[in-house]
């Protein structure tokens, strides 16, 4: 009887054509179902088992989130694009080392950021290779770049919004500088998903409260202004500046290029560092110009004790340091930033630029050339 009903539940095919039904890898296909030998996958993953294996995999936190979530209804089309049958979310977290983003040399900082995306897209292509061989359809974008850029500027170029879908989850809370706050790693850690085509046998529940401790730290670290005291965020001010060696301001850049005359002219556009920034840019992983209010973020149970044990060290070892660096700043022209920055941090220089994301106004170069000699 048992027998029987097995035999009934198993998934009918359509009839083969004669050549498609003769070649070995289909025989070999139909000879394992017919002998009971294809193992179907649970239609519900254990949440236990998949946590561990997301740690395994080298994560430092995870939890599952259903796609019918409310908070989550923006990304159910972008979901359903990417993988068909999208059911679950699995956002999972994995922490940076804190001194190396809190350093003013940006190198130092900008390899922590982009080493933990390569340890976030390894784990979570880890992940989905698992999935996978268990039996279910799952897809992991990428962290960060590369993103769509066909889709740029009408659409978002982002596959899925990582910290959507980690604070639906669980994992933290958005703080005032706009990146998820972690119950214990605080700020110091970089986001992933992975999307798969079944349930999850328990899913995370949000915070019913916010890590962040209202310091107001990332409103002081930022050169820009782009974060405000009642919770404001600009983000093209904060595009303009940290982005700047993204595609943002590459396009600013190539736009300055196609209008020197030559090499002179150029040179007098753009600082030989700026050039060698830039080349370093494309040829390694480009550059982020500040990750201040990720670097002065105390909040998060594993981060907070030494802001506890004495703030106004942790000022001076970590907020000062990157508030009194000498550093370019890129503004838009008559921004609030541009007003924010030569009040705030008067000793940083301010350059003006269009942040890509309109070309200038056509000026001659000799015009331009003569303006800034006179």
């Amino acid at each position: 009887m048992t027998a029987a009903r097995d035999a009934d539940e198993r998934p009918t095919h359509p009839r083969l054509p004669a050549k498609l039904a003769a070649h070995p890898s289909v025989q070999a296909v139909l000879a394992r179902r017919a002998a009971g030998d294809e193992e179907r996958p649970p239609a519900v993953i254990d949440a236990q088992w998949l946590r561990e294996l997301c740690l395994a995999a080298g994560a430092d936190d995870v939890a599952a989130v259903s796609l019918d979530h409310p908070d989550l209804a923006g990304e159910r089309p972008y979901a359903h694009s990417a993988l068909p049958g999208t059911r679950s979310l699995i956002a999972m977290a994995v922490r940076m080392n804190r001194d190396n983003c809190r350093s003013p040399a940006r190198s130092v900082a900008n390899q922590e950021f982009h080493q933990a995306d390569e340890q976030a897209n390894h784990a979570a292509r880890s992940v989905t290779r698992a999935l996978q061989d268990a039996g279910y359809r799952a897809l992991n974008p990428s962290v960060g770049f590369p993103q769509e850029m066909d889709h740029f500027p009408s659409e978002r170029i982002w596959v899925v919004a990582h910290k959507t879908v980690a604070v639906a989850a669980g994992l933290g809370v958005m703080g005032l500088h706009r990146n998820v706050i972690h119950p214990k790693f605080g700020s110091f850690v970089l986001l992933v998903t992975v999307l798969v085509d079944a349930e999850v046998s328990a899913y995370g529940q949000a915070l019913d409260y916010t890590p962040c401790i209202d310091c107001k730290l990332c409103v002081a670290a930022c050169p820009v202004g782009a974060i405000a005291k009642d919770g404001a965020f600009d983000a093209l001010a904060c595009t303009t500046h940290n982005y700047r060696e993204f595609m943002s301001g590459f396009t600013d850049w190539a736009q300055t290029v196609a209008d020197s005359e030559d090499a002179a002219d150029y040179r007098s556009r753009v600082s030989d560092s700026e050039s060698a920034s830039m080349w370093q840019s494309l040829s390694s992983p480009p550059g982020y110009k500040s990750g201040y209010c990720v670097a002065v973020c105390p909040a998060g149970e594993d981060v907070l004790g030494p802001y506890l044990d004495d703030r106004k060290s942790f000022m001076d070892t970590v907020l000062r340091p990157l508030q009194d660096k000498k550093e370019t700043l890129y503004v838009l022209p008559g921004s609030h930033a541009q007003e924010y920055a030569r009040r705030r941090f008067p000793h940083k220089p301010v350059k003006e630029v269009t942040g890509g994301w309109h070309p200038p106004a056509r000026r001659s170069a000799s015009t331009e050339r003569e303006a800034r000699t006179s």
